[in-house]
């Protein structure tokens, strides 16, 4: 069906929509053989909170934006390459339900439909065109994602020292690799993760150690020690992708 639609007139008429939907400051969306495939509003799990975003799936790509007026305007747009996504799902806790992962090298973060039905469809859709473009390049599923960030809320005290109580004084940091919430002592060194940025980047001291020895920093095993409610975690805003 993506092959036959490629080429349509009626295809192109939906993705120029949405392009002049994002305005002059989103990237242009209308090329030859790309395919929409789907949108719907899912709620995205942001560093301060969950919020709403709108959400295109391509054959292609994966792009979401601000929602400033439904149907009509949309901003602060991103486009994720999905050759590099890989997805898993989030066990339902509280009110946060029909979740799953969406993990590439740059940026991973949690999302959640309105429904199990929703959440299957997203899942099941995104699974085919990256099993396809997969198939075509001949290329290797992503191996490595960036960390999942724990939202502010999560931690009251440092991760790792588990000493310092944030306030507004005493800040929330994020390390770039495990996604922990760390204070400032604990978090002071910067180290290069090509994958994420061409510049060093903000590290907790665990990670840093791990990474200069040669080691992978597992988060897993860190995470394990720390409880269920730390598995719904999330990226960090998205005002600003370089923020702490």
């Amino acid at each position: 069906m993506v092959d036959r639609l490629a080429n349509s007139e009626a295809n192109s008429k939906r993705i120029a929509v949405v392009e002049g939907c994002f305005g002059a400051a989103g990237q242009p969306l209308v090329i030859p053989g790309r395919v929409l495939i789907g949108e719907g509003v899912l709620t995205k799990l942001c560093r301060k909170k969950p919020k709403a975003r709108q959400f295109f799936l391509f054959n292609d790509i994966l792009v979401y934006g601000n929602i400033v007026i439904q149907k009509k305007k949309y901003n602060k747009q991103h486009i994720i390459p999905l050759e590099a996504v890989t997805i898993d799902t989030v066990p339902d806790e509280g009110d946060l339900r029909n979740g799953w992962l969406i993990k590439t090298p740059t940026k991973s973060f949690a999302v959640y439909a309105a429904t199990a039905t929703e959440k299957s469809e997203w899942m099941n859709h995104i699974g085919k065109c990256v099993e396809d473009l997969l198939q075509k390049s001949g290329k290797a599923p992503a191996g490595e994602h960036a960390a999942v960030w724990v939202p502010d809320s999560e931690a009251t005290v440092c991760m790792r020292c588990q000493k310092v109580k944030f306030t507004p004084v005493s800040r929330r940091h994020h390390c770039r690799k495990c996604g922990f919430v760390v204070c400032g002592p604990c978090s002071e060194k910067k180290h290069l993760l090509p994958s994420q940025s061409s510049k060093p980047v903000r590290v907790c001291e665990y990670c840093f150690l791990q990474l200069t020895a040669g080691g992978l920093a597992p988060r897993s095993d860190s995470l394990s020690r720390l409880g269920s409610k730390f598995n719904n975690l999330s990226d960090d805003d998205d005002e600003d992708d370089s923020s702490d």
